[in-house]
């Protein structure tokens, strides 16, 4: 399991590469519907549009995985430029439904 300093680090990453080159820095969110019946792990919003991503610490991603994601882009519409899920696997890879699953790894150590 990820400790938290880690996870931290990881988010760092994500953040600044979702801000790179642009004269407008992108927002992070975390969204919690009301009861929890949608929540989705990041939002980042930049001047392109919105990223929604998923963090899961397993090396496998299911359909569960990607319900709240599959949610968001369709909530977004247009204004949704991806969706993707972190895991722990090994593999890289773009699922039938169009979402991207994406090793924690590639962010670095």
């Amino acid at each position: 399991m990820r400790r938290p300093e880690n996870v931290r680090a990881s988010w760092e990453k994500i953040r600044n590469a979702a801000s790179a080159g642009k004269d407008t820095p992108a927002r992070v969110y975390h969204l919690r519907t009301e009861a929890g019946r949608h929540e989705v792990d990041f939002i980042i919003e930049g001047p392109r549009g919105a990223l929604g991503l998923e963090v899961k610490l397993s090396g496998t991603v299911t359909d569960k995985d990607t319900t709240h994601l599959r949610w968001l882009r369709e909530k977004l519409g247009e204004s949704c430029v991806d969706v993707g899920v972190l895991h722990t696997g090994p593999e890289a890879y773009r699922r039938q439904d169009g979402i991207a699953v994406i090793p924690l790894g590639l962010l670095g150590p």
